[in-house]
């Protein structure tokens, strides 16, 4: 396909995603088996198209004054992929294009633009959400959201039970695998652009033997705070598909008990396979299902709670999503983590860690939880992060994007990782 093409493609998209209100993976994978005609690198090119106009989709509208597919689409060539008003205006033209450029848009996309916006339009942020960002960024929330807006890198965490970091680099060599970022389990992968297809790690020899899992540095850095150690007992309470757990059980070194638990069965059923090919052997998994089981087997060392949350510090992977939060869906979710984080009161031991881990960088799922957890149960003391950083990762802690000197809080902007808060706690 021509450019012209990808264009008309992403403009159908956009607007099935609109007017449905669908996530993009699903629309995107439906036009896909529409249209068997285009190759893999059509359907990367359109679909990092549809992507890039989701993540900027407040700042390309005020740029272009339109919100629309079409408009979206054009201040995407315009701004993120390079092209000039002229050349746009000879491609889109073309056979099966979206049709010539107006006049009106001829000017929009001709002058390099850059006005004076809000904080929540130039971060691209729902405007709703602004007055959180701002609470805890400040003057930074443009910076901080144009980040989480951004293209996200590939990263994956280094299975320790089978492999080591310079062995996993050494395989994925040829797609320009380098160390990541604080964890010293990571390795990355840059992002492509949209004429370079991603690069499809988990088909590669090396990941069906259990050697790395796809998983962001700041999530390694997550698990590597939780302190875990052989023969220790831990519970992963809100375990998902088990990317931490995994982490968990390689730091254990496959020695002590390890659970896996989730409320949801859907989410946690990815979990066997994924446990068989890590070599994973002191893991026990217990579903909801399962009453009364969770409980008879703690209490335990360290509860682990990667608590459900809006999703905000992954926006850079899922832009549409920042896009689809509701207030209701946020204020559910607060809820969520009041009582996943008394589950884990009580499931820990007397001088037990709770580890608290949203994938959120939004003070009410952070910051004020764990505040108002603490004020539910004085005998919790807060560990430090600096402290926990310097005995379990080593080295110098980073700076929180907070200014917190006993949580973390990492983001794209200030650390390069997806945003992640970690607290670790201590039962009294």
């Amino acid at each position: 396909m021509r450019l012209a093409g990808r264009v008309s493609a992403a403009i159908d998209i956009l607007t099935d995603i609109f007017d449905r209100h669908r996530p993009a993976s699903e629309a995107l994978k439906d036009w896909g088996k529409a249209h068997r005609f285009a190759g893999s690198t059509d359907r990367h090119a359109i679909g990092t198209l549809v992507y890039d106009a989701l993540r900027r989709r407040n700042s390309l509208g005020a740029r272009i004054g339109s919100d629309s597919p079409r408009a979206l689409a054009l201040a995407v060539l315009r701004d993120s992929w390079g092209y000039s008003a002229s050349e746009i205006a000879d491609t889109l033209g073309e056979q099966h294009g979206p049709g010539v450029l107006t006049a009106e848009e001829l000017l929009a996309l001709a002058p390099d633009l850059k006005p004076a916006l809000p904080a929540h339009v130039s971060g691209d942020l729902p405007e709703w959400l602004a007055p959180s960002y701002e609470k805890v960024f400040g003057s930074r929330t443009a910076k901080e959201g144009a980040a989480i807006a951004s293209r996200a890198p590939v990263d994956l965490r280094v299975n320790t039970l089978k492999s080591t970091r310079p062995q996993v680099l050494e395989a994925l060599d040829r797609f320009g695998a380098v160390e990541g970022p604080w964890s010293p389990l990571s390795v990355r992968i840059a992002a492509t652009g949209p004429e370079t297809r991603n690069a499809n790690v988990e088909v590669e020899p090396a990941h069906g033997l259990g050697h790395y899992e796809v998983q962001d540095s700041g999530s390694q850095v997550a698990a590597l705070l939780s302190g875990a150690a052989p023969g220790m007992s831990v519970a992963d309470i809100c375990a998902g598909a088990g990317g931490k757990t995994l982490a968990l059980a390689a730091m254990m070194k496959n020695e002590g008990k390890l659970i896996a638990h989730d409320l949801d069965r859907f989410r946690l059923r990815p979990i066997f396979e994924r446990l068989t090919r890590a070599g994973v052997t002191n893991c026990e998994v217990i579903s909801a299902q399962d009453k009364g089981k969770l409980e008879a087997a703690g209490p335990f060392d360290l509860v682990v709670i990667d608590a459900p949350c809006s999703g905000s510090g992954s926006w850079r992977r899922k832009p549409d999503a920042k896009w689809r939060l509701t207030q209701k869906q946020f204020e559910q979710r607060l809820k969520e983590q009041v009582q996943v984080l008394e589950k884990g009161f009580n499931l820990a031991r007397p001088g037990g860690t709770i580890l608290y881990i949203t994938c959120s960088v939004l003070p009410e799922e952070n910051s004020d939880q764990v505040n108002a957890f603490l004020s539910r149960h004085p005998g919790v003391t807060i560990v430090p992060y600096k402290e926990q950083w310097a005995r379990t990762i080593g080295g110098v802690a980073p700076d929180s994007a907070d200014g917190s000197e006993q949580t973390l809080l990492l983001t794209p902007a200030r650390h390069d990782t997806d945003g992640f808060f970690v607290a670790v706690m201590r039962k009294g």
